[in-house]
């Protein structure tokens, strides 16, 4: 986990913009994330996305919320330019979520795949903690286990992939209490151990892992459909590619 890595390639944002909306990752993230803002918040008035990219989690939400008044961060401007086309009405804004200084602005604040690209993670969490309303809550989605670093992280400019005792203490140190957090990706943990083996180049494409055929993309999703099924029912998974934590502003 180096942090002399190399600064996230902004050519990546072209290949993300093209293979979001298709891509099972993508896709099943997002069901994950609205199903969370509908089952355990409900009613949006405002919502700022933290690193939002594309801006393809932000066209969900206001597909799921198409009266709250989305905003959006970005360190990139070559993210942002595809977020203002997808979303032309939201307000968007180049930003260092380090140097953020809003003060209780915000319902809901979302990070999702963000916060382990930056060091300074928990100075993020306390800006995040300062800039919602009291009572405001914040949805996390982060790469889990250690044990599953590789070279796919590398590439993706990673700084860590946290555990869940980590990630709580951090959103709890922020001034934080803890609603709910399950793993996620949690069926296809064992392929993605034995991918991360086999696929080690450190030289490759950082959006390798998007070249994938039509079939394997549909059999992928799928089984993220049927893991849904299994969170909706209140089972948490205690491990997981990926880990959602909800949290609420003390």
């Amino acid at each position: 986990m180096n942090s002399d890595r190399n600064p996230f390639p902004k050519s990546a944002f072209e290949v993300l913009a093209l293979a979001e909306a298709r891509h099972w990752w993508f896709r099943a993230r997002n069901r994950v994330i609205m199903w969370i803002l509908k089952s355990r918040i409900g009613n949006i008035h405002n919502f700022l996305e933290i690193g939002c990219g594309t801006g393809f989690v932000l066209e969900g939400i206001h597909q799921a919320y198409p009266e709250a008044t989305l905003h959006g961060t970005e360190f990139y401007e070559e993210g942002l330019a595809h977020a203002r086309r997808r979303l032309p009405k939201a307000n968007f804004e180049k930003l260092d979520a380090r140097t953020m200084t809003d003060v209780e602005g915000f319902d809901v604040i979302g990070a999702f795949d963000v916060i382990e690209h930056i060091e300074e993670d928990e100075q993020v969490l306390t800006n995040l903690s300062r800039a919602l309303h009291k009572n405001g809550h914040l949805l996390l989605t982060v790469p889990q286990h250690k044990w599953l670093w590789s070279a796919a992280d590398e590439r993706a400019c990673h700084v860590r992939r946290y555990t869940r005792r980590e990630l709580i203490a951090k959103v709890k140190g922020a001034g934080f209490e803890i609603r709910y957090a399950t793993s996620f990706v949690s069926f296809l943990v064992p392929l993605m151990w034995l991918a991360r083996q086999r696929t080690g180049q450190k030289d490759a494409e950082v959006n390798s892992e998007f070249n994938i055929s039509e079939r394997t993309n549909r059999i992928l999703e799928l089984v993220m459909k049927v893991e849904l099924v299994f969170l909706k029912a209140g089972i948490t998974f205690p491990f997981g590619g990926s880990l959602l934590l909800l949290a609420r502003k003390q």
